[in-house]
């Protein structure tokens, strides 16, 4: 079990603490000292301002700050999550993750999204009522530019150091999700979700352990009948209690044992988000996490 730690960069609130490039060398670098094996960051380009007052966040840019990230670290991997890809066009996203690959020495990890926010999409021109097939399309484009020279005629060197490219891990609970990540991934994100939150984060609601069982259980059907080994997909999973929006230190012993049964059931990775106020905080914060949790996992 690997841990992957969320990057505060949407705290704007306290932006003078977080939302800098020194904020984000120095969490990461603390981060990788405590252990974490990555750092994640989400992405919304263009979030509706009536979406942001009401509960929602803004953030920087997912690829410019794990640039930063990179730069501070030497192991760190650096995570989406979640890329939108439908947000730009595939050979721009695909140019923009294999330069990151590049310079960072091959350490990305490409969680990617269908997306969910319609007003957002509209904001940006593109296509939600086909946001599906559009991310299927834009995946298959974005892997051909990473492994050869050239697209129906366009070049697209640089290449990313990881061949035949960037793992990419697709997020969803939905059952076509779930065929996405078999058909097109090297990895599955589940979010947990409420069931009475389904309709507006466009994603089926899983609120338990045996839910996210469940889902395994197809998910491994799926890697069968394609003929995949399962072992070969991770899966990253956030603990309860471990979002972005939390404010409650969490408990260290149950954090163990939340993320042991994880991986007991086939999770591989756990993203998580620590609460803290200002900067000296959260790095107290990763530290305790890096001694009281990640060394005893």
């Amino acid at each position: 079990m690997r841990v992957s730690l969320g990057l505060p960069v949407h705290r704007v609130d306290v932006a003078a603490e977080f939302v800098t490039g020194a904020a984000v060398a120095e969490i990461s670098r603390a981060a990788e000292a405590a252990g974490f094996a990555a750092v994640f960051v989400t992405d919304h380009p263009s979030p509706p301002a009536r979406w942001v007052r009401g509960g929602g966040h803004v953030t920087t840019d997912p690829l410019v700050t794990l640039g930063f990230a990179a730069a501070a670290t030497s192991t760190l991997r650096l995570q989406t999550n979640l890329f939108v890809p439908a947000y730009r066009h595939p050979l721009v996203a695909a140019k923009s993750v294999a330069t990151l690959d590049l310079l960072s020495g091959g350490r990305v990890i490409l969680g990617v999204g269908a997306g969910y926010l319609e007003p957002e999409f509209a904001a940006l021109d593109a296509d939600f009522e086909h946001r599906n097939d559009v991310l299927d399309d834009a995946l298959r484009t974005m892997v051909a530019a990473w492994s050869g020279d050239e697209v129906d005629g366009v070049a697209t060197t640089p290449r990313p150091v990881q061949q035949p490219g960037p793992p990419i891990w697709i997020g969803g609970n939905s059952k076509r999700a779930i065929r996405r990540a078999v058909q097109l991934g090297q990895g599955w994100v589940p979010m947990p979700s409420p069931a009475a939150a389904s309709a507006h984060l466009r994603t089926p609601g899983l609120e338990s352990l045996d839910d996210l069982s469940v889902r395994l259980d197809y998910l491994r059907e799926q890697c069968e009948a394609a003929g995949r080994d399962v072992s070969d997909l991770d899966v990253a999973f956030m603990p309860s209690g471990l979002d972005m929006f939390a404010r409650a230190t969490p408990d260290a012993a149950r954090v163990v044992d939340d993320i042991s049964a994880l991986a007991a059931v086939g999770v591989t990775w756990a993203t998580v988000a620590l609460p803290a106020e200002d900067r000296r905080g959260l790095l107290r914060q990763v530290e305790a996490f890096g001694s009281d949790v990640i060394a005893r996992l």
